[in-house]
């Protein structure tokens, strides 16, 4: 079987571009849409302050990520790489942990496009595995451990595909759509 390495999946939300972008950029608040993510807290080695809020993201900010699948949960250190309003926002991970992110390596990249469509935004969610250097067989034998019986790609669908339907139903409610 051919190793996936990247997903996505697109949603129109009937928001301008703009209003999208406010709120994706803002990773202390992915925990409202996300079912993995909690949100953010301060990094230690970088924002002493809880982390980026969304008019203060641009490229090389650092924030970690809380996360929970089940009963686990562990943190991720994230940069910020793209930070394009209305247009582009991006993140990789690249440290991980049970309570600090101490490990650390290429894990993944998450990427969302905004694009005009009518009055609405085109929301695209892309996650890419940046787990390159690992070799199929370890890397699938992990994602089966820790994602039932899955590879990260076919458990990664799932999650954008909710993340994606939470962001337009709060933000089209937000906006009174």
């Amino acid at each position: 079987m051919t190793r996936v390495f990247t997903v996505s999946d697109s949603i129109v939300i009937d928001v301008p571009p703009e209003a999208v972008y406010r709120a994706v950029s803002r990773p202390c608040d992915m925990g409202r849409w996300s079912p993995e993510n909690l949100g953010t807290t301060a990094d230690p080695m970088g924002d002493p302050m809880g982390g980026p809020t969304g008019d203060d993201v641009i490229p090389g900010t650092t924030f970690v990520g809380r996360n929970k699948r089940g009963r686990f949960r562990w943190v991720t250190r994230c940069t910020v790489t793209a930070a394009d309003p209305g247009r582009r926002f991006a993140f990789r991970v690249h440290a991980i942990g049970r309570t600090r992110p101490r490990l650390r390596g290429p894990i993944a990249s998450w990427e969302y496009r905004f694009e005009p469509a009518g009055e609405g935004t085109r929301v695209t969610e892309t996650w890419t595995d940046d787990r390159r250097a690992w070799p199929t067989f370890a890397a699938d034998g992990f994602d089966r451990l820790v994602t039932p019986g899955r590879t990260f790609a076919e458990f990664q669908v799932r999650n954008i595909g909710a993340t994606l339907r939470n962001l337009k139903r709060e933000l089209e409610r937000d906006h009174g759509v």
